[in-house]
């Protein structure tokens, strides 16, 4: 989603392990070089420890790389097995065939074993094993690993076996019963986490990687990243994630240390923690219906509260806009004590809608109930990609999962996503059907559309083929304000425009805001981005209730779109 905006050919942030990204810090390289080291000469037991998410996996990945052509490699990944489980996992990872009969005896199987080690040891080959989560094995399978190293010649193991597992591996070798094992480990080492420097150079390096250039993060944001992770590579890239997400969201240049810890905030689960509190209210509404005995009554009787009918996907538009209270901006400063570039101030991040709280008072508990329950009801139709797939239906696009992403889609037909967090009346000012994120009673994820608005107020929500009539009163509960849509820009790619752009799309800008504005915007050439284009734009972004902050970006477009009631766009509200 964010990757074309900051320039990079890919997420450079994913948690699944890959070499390519491999961060060799010092204590990394260390890590690597023990087991090269126990892999080439030692012999015997390598053991690596970390914590959660500092990388192992990813130096396991990276060592399988660099090992020499004649290594055969047993890599066991769920060491939740009894040790003749084990023992088969170890055959079958190096392709050794076993009969029916020889697979129900264990003798059988370390006679099989011990055949090929030393046909690989008499033709120049190595045999290692590498164990994941290691801290997970049962002592009666260490034990048998440790009888695997028995299995040797003269002078050489023919077996080196490498354990890679979180501290409590530590603590487990430890145990009295287990010290003939731990006798044998010949190399150990503990991966800590990085350093605050380590963090900077990590983040730059996986964004070279991804193919980005410059400093997308600013020192303010990669020292609240390094704080919130604590280090762990994992954290790191789950937080670095989130903010680009985030920073794209506010079509911010570079990651701010606000934006950074926002991200970091929601990670930790500051939405959850909302959506428990809020819970815990509604479970009163609960005891009160059950204790009034009206409960089965009201499910019976819901179309009291809101109807669900069948309807075709088509168009819902709209001939005026709903005005929003004005949004605060994010602060200037950039988070490392100097006041961020005019190219970094950007339009205002919408803030969290909560419920009004006089509206809250008012809510009945058949009404803050109702859309839960149906919701709940039709879980099978709002998944993520049953919503997209109505979204893009709605701007006349045929989506399915199997076609990939879905933006991907979105922009092979001329259209862009934007991922936002607001308040209802921002959403509504943006005028565009929208994936609504909704969270029920019960904690359960739920990906509606909310295809249009009544004259009265109320949302028209579509899942599946089927549309849904809602007040505001049952979404307030169960949104946190997070949400997708969908547009079409007029002429390019909707890129930022902002001061020093040049090229159709600018020109278009030009006379789109003269248009609009009954004015004359002086400048030669149009399809330049001046100082009297700026001007203008900051003008159309003060009627409009934006922040005038002279950059043309995705939410000042489409409101432009809207002003010149330009075709083929979807809208929230129906003419008239």
């Amino acid at each position: 989603m964010y990757t074309s905006f900051f320039g990079l050919n890919e997420k450079p942030f994913s948690i699944t392990p890959d070499p390519r990204y491999l961060f060799l810090s010092e204590r990394h390289a260390e890590a690597l070089a023990h087991l090269l080291y126990g892999v080439t000469e030692s012999g015997g037991f390598i053991q690596l420890t970390g914590e959660v998410g500092t990388g192992k996996t990813t130096i396991v990945r990276s060592l399988l790389e660099q090992l020499p052509k004649d290594t055969e490699v047993a890599l066991v990944l769920n060491p939740r097995l009894t040790p003749h489980e084990f023992l088969l996992a170890i055959c079958e990872e190096l392709r050794i065939p076993l009969t029916i009969e020889e697979r129900n005896s264990a003798k059988a199987i370390v006679d099989g074993l011990n055949r090929h080690l030393l046909d690989a040891h008499a033709s120049g080959r190595r045999v290692v094993l590498i164990v994941d989560e290691a801290q997970n094995l049962s002592p009666d399978v260490l034990e048998q690993i440790r009888l695997l190293t028995n299995l040797e010649t003269a002078k050489q193991k023919l077996l080196q076996i490498i354990l890679i597992g979180q501290p409590e591996l530590r603590q487990l070798l430890s145990r009295t019963d287990l010290r003939q094992l731990a006798q044998r480990i010949t190399g150990r080492y503990h991966l800590e986490p990085l350093d605050p420097e380590e963090t900077r150079a990590y983040i730059r390096h996986r964004l070279r990687v991804a193919g980005g250039g410059g400093e997308i993060f600013n020192p303010g944001a990669t020292s609240a990243i390094h704080h919130s992770a604590r280090g762990v590579p994992r954290l790191i890239n789950v937080i670095c994630d989130r903010a680009l997400l985030g920073a794209y969201s506010r079509e911010q240049p570079r990651v701010s240390r606000l934006t950074a810890l926002r991200a970091a905030d929601e990670i930790a689960g500051g939405s959850e923690r909302i959506r428990s509190s809020r819970r815990l209210g509604w479970v009163a509404v609960v005891v009160l219906l059950v204790a009034a005995g009206g409960i089965y009554a009201w499910q019976a009787d819901r179309a009291a509260v809101g109807t669900v009918t069948s309807v075709p996907l088509a168009d819902t538009r709209q001939a005026s806009r709903m005005e929003p209270a004005p949004v605060p901006a994010e602060a200037g400063n950039d988070g490392d004590g100097a006041l961020a570039p005019p190219a970094a101030v950007v339009e205002p991040e919408p803030a969290v809608m909560a419920p009004d709280a006089d509206a809250a008072e008012t809510i009945s508990p058949e009404t803050a109930l109702a859309l839960s329950v149906v919701l709940s009801q039709r879980a099978a139709q709002t998944g993520t990609d049953s919503a997209l797939a109505s979204l893009l239906g709605v701007w006349k696009v045929d989506y399915t999962a199997g076609m990939g992403r879905a933006c991907g889609v979105a922009e092979e037909n001329g259209l862009r996503c934007l991922y936002e967090r607001g308040t209802w009346g921002y959403l509504l000012n943006l005028d565009r059907p929208a994936v609504l994120s909704l969270s029920t009673l019960d904690g359960d994820p739920h990906q509606v559309v909310l295809a249009g608005v009544t004259p009265q107020g109320d949302a028209l929500l579509r899942f599946g083929d089927q549309e849904y009539t809602a007040s505001l009163a049952e979404i307030m509960p169960l949104w946190l304000g997070d949400f997708l849509l969908v547009w079409r820009p007029a002429v390019g790619s909707g890129r930022v425009l902002r001061q020093g752009s040049t090229g159709a799309d600018v020109a278009w800008l030009r006379a789109s805001l003269a248009k609009t504005l009954d004015i004359e915007i002086p400048g030669q050439p149009a399809a330049n981005y001046d100082g009297a284009l700026k001007a203008a734009v900051q003008g159309f972004q003060r009627l409009n209730r934006l922040q005038p902050d002279g950059v043309a970006g995705a939410r000042t477009l489409i409101t432009l779109n809207s002003a010149l009631d330009l075709p083929d766009r979807p809208r929230l509200r129906p003419e008239g």
